[in-house]
């Protein structure tokens, strides 16, 4: 697979669903509020009550995290995939991390060749401690439609949609 990196269209969905906090914050859908956020979505054992960063770290960390993701598809999709196939996957591993990926059926239907069958797994991760979060099912439409071919404006609209 060529080098690809995640496109305006990636960025524009990602930042609309992770908005940039510049001070730490708890995990709103966890029970017990780990794990601890800043900047755009960032997590780590670093990430605590008090901590704080300026719009220009936030950024920095915002291209290093989503280079890992990046680097992650890269390494795992072992099909062709198109630009926006590769963001939506990129954001998703964004978001639910590698591991999660690696093990899903997602990847397994598409590295079998089953894009439409990878597609539809998107709508099933949209839990934070077994509870269905409004918020993740929509981010999870959005990347479903970017998967699909949707560009940014069209994906985000679809998971604004989810009522």
């Amino acid at each position: 697979m060529n080098k690809m990196s995640l496109s305006a269209d990636g960025i524009a969905v990602a930042h609309h669903y992770e908005s940039c906090e510049l001070e730490a914050y708890p995990d709103p859908g966890s029970e017990d509020g780990n794990p601890w956020t800043i900047g755009w979505g960032h997590t780590g054992p670093e990430v605590k009550k008090g901590l704080q960063w300026d719009q220009e770290r936030a950024n920095a960390v915002f291209k290093v995290d989503v280079g890992v993701a990046e680097r992650c598809v890269l390494r795992m999709v072992t099909v062709p995939i198109n630009q926006a196939q590769f963001d939506a996957l990129v954001l998703f591993v964004y978001n639910v991390g590698a591991t999660a990926f690696q093990n899903s059926t997602m990847l397994r239907k598409l590295n079998a060749g089953d894009y439409g069958g990878a597609s539809s797994e998107f709508k099933r991760w949209n839990k934070n401690d077994g509870k269905v979060m409004k918020g993740l099912t929509r981010r999870r439409a959005s990347e479903e439609a970017l998967f699909d071919g949707a560009g940014a404006t069209l994906a985000i609209s679809v998971g604004a949609g989810i009522k």
